[in-house]
């Protein structure tokens, strides 16, 4: 076995999906920067519709917000499968935010999709729907990121 194998750590299920995590949303956010660009390079006002730009941008937030979430996976004091919960909910809710922000851009039916009425190409969403999906990602997401945090904070105080 090589020295470079002998100084692998054993990760946890929720760090290695965090980095996982983080690698496909860089890559989802380089992506959507060449899309970026090329819709800018084929528009007359040099502009990218607003849900290409989003999901750019997001997508390389949420690359670093999954790695700082592995991070405080790996010195949470919580056990692993509540970190993995942890981690599943917070980067399930990134990537479905990510894939919704690509189908607006590719759509191009909003330039705001909080804006009655709540539009999916040519398709009106109930309020219920949007409203209940925002409130899903906001309990997943500072949830786990909760308590991935205070898992960590435990460890270090």
């Amino acid at each position: 076995m090589s020295a470079r194998m002998d100084n692998i750590q054993i990760m946890t299920l929720a760090e290695k999906l965090s980095l996982t995590a983080a690698f496909v949303f860089f890559m989802t956010g380089l992506l959507t920067g060449i899309w970026k660009y090329w819709c800018m390079a084929n528009s007359p006002k040099a502009a990218a519709p607003r849900y290409v730009d989003i999901a750019h941008r997001s997508s390389l937030m949420y690359s670093f917000a999954a790695m700082l979430l592995g991070w405080l996976a790996s010195h949470s004091v919580y056990p692993d499968w509540l970190n993995t919960l942890a981690a599943v909910c917070a980067l399930g809710f990134f990537a479905f935010a990510i894939g919704t922000y690509i189908i607006h851009g590719f759509l191009r039916d909003t330039s705001n999709q909080l804006r009655k009425p709540h539009r999916l190409g040519a398709i009106n969403l109930p309020s219920w729907i949007v409203h209940g999906f925002m409130v899903a990602l906001i309990v997943a997401e500072v949830g786990g990121s909760l308590i991935l945090g205070s898992g960590a904070m435990l460890s270090i105080w």
